[in-house]
């Protein structure tokens, strides 16, 4: 892809780059589930012991590569990121081949994979305010999260598809390659990248305190900090509620595996839609109030899931409720990532961004098995009841009033030490 409109050449390969390796990760949704299923006989524990211990400790490895990247050209490590995941998501279909796969493997590469992840997207993150100005900042994330919403409408359904027809290890191999022509993308950008400004001297190994630059000056900031608590409480209890859903939906109502794909694939248009007027809204309302709107809008609509009935009526209920709630976060995302860019140092980007996603990552993993165990004492709905009624207070903490840009490397209340003390 080497257009990019107005945003030119560099970001339209930027762009390619997100969108293929979207594609392939959206493409294996829940392909190493389905495959501690199908190959390993894996019961139900197993399974959900992928799905929270991969993400939870891939977030804690991750920790001491943010400042370690920080101080490092992006590109580089956004390469060296794209084919780790390639390589170690190849040894799954090897060791199936060879009849050597076993839980303990799928295990182990969720974890890299998961800090990978988040490696990634931090050096993506700093990239990207390297590479866009700050006045195209907000298109550029609408056309990530549109690329997003994109991917997981039409992914899973064609990976389902595709394991269907090819075997359990298709899409990790297509997941994989998606990797690989990231990379190729994202060494495609070419231009001189920006040499990084370091706060800290060099190091080997960063030290203890180093670890914890991201999380003192999100915890400093007075815009940032009501929006970490927010995003991450947000996310958690949204995704909490799914397993309980996916319970009650196709055990205990009854409906078909593929109602249940459908509930969820046609509302993410809604992402689309709220990705595509997010910069419009802005314009008319400006960015504070159209973040507070979205922000307590998508907050609103996780309840109404807790009283899907059987039929066609609760299958409408439930692409209702979906699509209210995908679109709200249409809009919030992208408003929310362009303000945290532009309120975020440049010098510090990196660690900011690891330090907010591996928190996300690992709360979302412990309320999600937490959600778990409620469902089981209580039953899905009183679960998905709790989770929805605990959303409605999130609004809570979302930022009162409007907090200018941060701009080079302006220090945060609390300042960020050397010394790591």
């Amino acid at each position: 892809m080497a257009g990019g409109g107005p945003l030119g050449r560099r970001f339209g390969w930027l762009w390619g780059a997100y969108a293929v390796s979207t594609a392939g990760t959206w493409l294996a949704f829940d392909a190493f589930a389905l495959i501690a299923v199908l190959v390993l006989d894996a019961g139900p524990a197993q399974v959900s012991l992928l799905a929270a211990v991969g993400p939870a400790v891939g977030a804690v490895v991750s920790v001491p590569l943010g400042p370690w990247a920080e101080g490092r050209r992006k590109r580089p490590v956004m390469i060296t990121a794209d084919l780790f995941r390639c390589v170690v998501l190849l040894s799954v279909p090897v060791a199936f081949s060879l009849g050597r796969l076993s839980f303990g493997q799928l295990l182990l590469v969720s974890v890299a994979v998961a800090a990978a992840d988040i490696t990634f997207n931090a050096a993506a993150g700093a990239f990207l305010k390297e590479l866009v100005p700050g006045r195209e900042l907000l298109v550029a994330n609408g056309r990530f999260e549109a690329t997003n919403w994109t991917a997981s409408m039409i992914g899973p359904p064609l990976g389902g598809a595709a394991i269907g027809l090819f075997g359990p290890v298709t899409t990790v191999v297509a997941d994989a390659v998606s990797y690989l022509l990231s990379a190729l993308g994202i060494r495609a950008i070419g231009g001189e990248d920006k040499r990084p400004v370091r706060t800290v001297p060099p190091r080997a190994r960063p030290r203890a305190g180093d670890l914890l630059d991201g999380w003192r000056h999100i915890l400093a900031d007075p815009g940032l900090r009501p929006l970490f608590f927010n995003t991450v409480l947000n996310n958690a209890l949204i995704m909490a509620a799914s397993p309980p859903l996916l319970v009650l939906m196709v055990d205990h109502l009854r409906f078909e595996p593929w109602q249940y794909a459908l509930a969820f694939a046609v509302p993410c248009t809604g992402g689309l839609l709220g990705s595509r007027l997010a910069p419009r809204l802005v314009t008319r309302f400006g960015r504070h109030r159209v973040l507070l709107t979205a922000g307590v809008l998508r907050a609103c609509w996780s309840l109404g899931l807790a009283f899907v009935g059987p039929g066609t009526a609760g299958l409408v209920l439930v692409m209702a409720v979906e699509f209210g709630l995908i679109a709200c976060c249409g809009v919030f995302n992208p408003v929310f990532a362009t303000y945290r860019l532009e309120r975020t140092p440049a010098d510090r980007v990196t660690r900011i961004l690891a330090a907010w996603s591996a928190t996300g990552r690992a709360t979302t993993a412990a309320v999600t098995a937490l959600w778990g165990l409620l469902a089981s004492t209580t039953g899905p709905r009183a679960a998905i009841a709790l989770a929805g009624a605990l959303l409605l207070a999130t609004p809570l903490l979302l930022p009162r009033r409007e907090h200018a840009p941060v701009t080079g490397s302006e220090a945060a209340p609390l300042p960020l030490k050397a010394d790591g003390g």
